[in-house]
Order: structure tokens, then sequence, then C-alpha cells
């Protein structure tokens, strides 16, 4: 029975909760800028155990999102939601309402209310200061006292006139109109503010704005420094001074708009005004289709392609011709030696070896020594005649197995039998050999070759 009394008075408090926030009605103007600070105590939540508890998601009634002027940020800093924007004058004298679904993220209760706002005619001012403030957050200027104080330097120093309707016009952070991130996180990311009224400019306005003129082509200027710079840094503001624009009636063409929104209302506006001011002129009257020169695609292919292919033909001519006739002129007799004998060297090394004596392999393997230079089967011997003492120099081939004992016996450890004899002419005669090549070995006590 209690569970069923629980259960038919939670809906009834609900809907009391819903009634309840509906009722508070919130107000806005056309022309200047609206805040407003979500907190955990709209909901009658008062108690945060963890830093991100809360989540809230506002839109327009039966809407999914806000109204495209209205914004809506969660600043981490605060721990609460802002909603902030400038009403349009196609809004004035119209109801908004607006549903807010708040989560407790410790224990995913949902909670719902519905705030109502009116936005109040009124008419936007002409006069407008543009300015960017590079030490503050746009959440920063959702304090009252700094955004008082900001007003306070306008009124009582700079604009002395707007004391009766100066107001902050624009607010949006830089990062949103197109900044950059600050490169270290510690630092602030900058705010864009507009500050509008009735009055005209005075003086000292126009005086600084002449005074920053010349800085309008860079990007960005924090180290400049103005006549006017300490004014703002008493107060806790850092201007960039490259941002600074005076907006209105007397303004140039030439000064920007931060604002989309703003430049095209005001362009707008001032569009019937320009129609009736000019006078009427001729009215310029486009040629006829027939009139139009046609472009001829087919010539300008023709004479893209024709010149490079003639040059490229007449270039390959004259590479070809000094390759051809050059070629006749080169003769190397080494080339045409080894090329005229290739065939006999490789049928000398496939050949199969004949044994014979020594007399007659001497004799032949002399005259392939003469015939095929190339060859590596015959061997130079130079020997020495005891009784004339005249060298006698004679081929020895290395296919004789004589030559191969006699190879053996010159690496034996005698030095008697370092000698082989050889028979040249009619006396047999000691000859030595060349030397075989170096091995890299090594020599023992003895003087042998280990």
């Amino acid at each position: 029975m209690k569970m069923k009394r629980l259960s038919f008075i939670l809906p009834v408090l609900a809907v009391m909760w819903t009634q309840e926030a509906a009722g508070t009605k919130l107000q806005a103007s056309v022309g200047e800028l609206f805040t407003y600070k979500i907190e955990p105590q709209l909901f009658n939540w008062t108690h945060q155990v963890i830093s991100e508890q809360f989540r809230y998601r506002p839109s327009l009634m039966n809407y999914p999102d806000l109204p495209s002027w209205m914004r809506y940020m969660y600043s981490h800093e605060y721990h609460a939601g802002f909603l902030y924007g400038t009403p349009p004058e196609s809004t004035a004298g119209k109801d908004i309402s607006l549903d807010v679904v708040a989560l407790n993220r410790q224990n995913y209760e949902t909670r719902r209310i519905v705030l109502s706002m009116f936005v109040a005619h009124k008419f936007p001012t002409p006069n407008v200061v543009q300015m960017k403030i590079d030490n503050l957050n746009w959440v920063h200027l959702m304090d009252p006292g700094r955004v008082e104080n900001l007003r306070n330097i306008f009124r009582k120093d700079l604009w002395p006139n707007s004391k009766e309707d100066l107001s902050v016009v624009f607010m949006e952070s830089a990062v949103n109109m197109g900044g950059r991130l600050p490169l270290r996180p510690q630092q602030r990311e900058g705010v864009i503010v507009h500050v509008g009224s009735f009055a005209q400019f005075s003086p000292r306005l126009k005086e600084l704005q002449e005074e920053v003129r010349p800085l309008y082509k860079l990007p960005s200027c924090t180290y400049k420094r103005t006549s006017v710079q300490k004014i703002f840094e008493n107060v806790g503001f850092k201007l960039d001074w490259c941002a600074f624009r005076m907006v209105g009636v007397e303004s140039p063409t030439e000064i920007l708009y931060h604002s989309g929104k703003q430049n095209e209302q005001q362009a707008a506006e001032e569009q019937p005004r320009q129609e009736q001011e000019q006078e009427p002129q001729d009215r310029w009257m486009g040629i006829s289709r027939e009139d139009v020169p046609v472009r001829n695609y087919i010539d300008e292919f023709a004479f893209a392609f024709a010149i490079p292919g003639m040059i490229f033909a007449i270039l390959i001519g004259m590479l070809s011709a000094v390759l051809c006739f050059q070629h006749e002129k080169f003769s190397d007799p080494h080339s045409e030696f080894f090329f005229a004998n290739i065939f006999h060297i490789c049928e000398e090394s496939c050949a199969p070896s004949v044994s014979s004596d020594s007399g007659s392999d001497g004799g032949s393997e002399s005259s392939l020594n003469l015939d095929y230079p190339m060859s590596s089967t015959v061997q130079m011997v130079q020997c020495s005649d005891s009784k004339s003492n005249q060298p006698i120099t004679t081929l020895k081939s290395l296919k004789d197995p004589n030559f191969l004992l006699d190879n053996i016996s010159m690496r034996s450890q005698s030095p008697n039998n370092s000698f082989y004899q050889l028979d040249c002419g009619t006396s047999s005669i000691y000859a030595r050999p060349k030397p075989p090549p170096y091995k890299g070995g090594t020599l023992g006590r003895n003087g042998v070759d280990i």
C-alpha cells in the first residue's frame, strides 16, 4: 500500500517542480547581451560530491536545439553551464520557452525545468566599439563585476556621453571566432567584446582609433602599447590593439565586424538608404550569346603539341647522326684481337689434355704460346749456360708431369733439390723456374713453409 502511495506522489512532485520552475520569467532585450547561469541549486541540488557531478542539456521547448542566436557552454572552472547570446530584432515582443534537462552523474537522477523568457523591443545601438581582451576567457565576462568595470572605463574616461545607455552588445570566445588556442593551457583563450551606445564617439575615442589604425594590417599585436594602456591594465584588461575597432554611422567603410550577424543586419538596414541616396544611373546591358567570341581548342592543341614535337624530333635526329658517324672512327686493336681469338681460347680450355714426352710437349706448348698469347698453360723459363754464362730462354709446359715433380722438388726441405735439371740445347743445365705466388704462409725454424 505504501509503495502505491509513493508511486503516485513522485509524479505529482515532479509536475509541481516543473510548474514552479516554469514560473520564473527571464528578461532579454534586442541588441543587448543576455546571460544566464545554470547551477545545481536551480534543480534543488545542493550536495556536490565530485567536481563534474552534474550535466545540463538546454533546448528550445519541443525542439532539439537552442535558437540560432543563443549559445550554451559549460565551464569546468565554475562547474556550471551558461546561456548567452544577443537577441535579434526579429524576436522582439516574443516569449521563448527553454527546456533544461539536468543529469546527476553520481546516481543518474534526471530533473527537468522550463525557463520562460520575454524579449523586449529595443532599437539596436548604432555606434559600437569592438575589442579583444587577451587575458580573459569568455566565462570571465559572465561576472557582473568585470562587466561593470569595463563599462566604467568608457563611461568615465573614453566615452563620457554613453553613461545613460552603454551596454554590452556582443561577447564570444576568440577561439569560436576563428582564433587559435594558446600554446600553454594555462594561458587564456581571449574574448571578443562589443560595447554600444546611441551617443556619438568622443574625440578621445577618435584619436585612439587613429593611433591604432596602422596596426589593422597585422593579425595580432599584444606587444603594442597605446596612450590608454594603463587605464585598461589597472582594471585587469589587456587588449589586443590590432582588433580595436569603432563601428558606427561616422565610421569608414574599411572597418570590419567581428560578428557576421551584426554585419548582415546593419548592411540590410543601410542598403535601402543607399538606394534612395544614389542617383539613377544607366543600366548595364549584356551582350547576346551569338556575340560571345568562340574559342577554338583545336588550333590551341595543335599549337601546343606541334612546336614541342618538332623540337623533340630535331634533337633525336642530331643525336642519332652524332652516334652513327662517330662510331666508324672508334678503333681498339686489343678488343679486336680478343674477339678474333676468343673461339680458340674457349676451344683450348675445353680440349682434353694429352700426355707426351717433355721434348714434344715443350715444342707444342711453345707453338701454342706463340699463336695464343692469352693461354695460361705455358710458363717462360730462363736458363743460364755454365760455359758461356749467357741466359737461354725457353718455354716449359705446365701440363708436363716432370714439371709437377720439379715444382714439388722446389718445395723440398733439401737445398740441393731446389734446382732441377733442364735440357737446354746440347748440355744439361740447372735452371730456376719462376717462383710461385706468395700465399702468406709461415716459416719454421729451418725456413720451411708450414
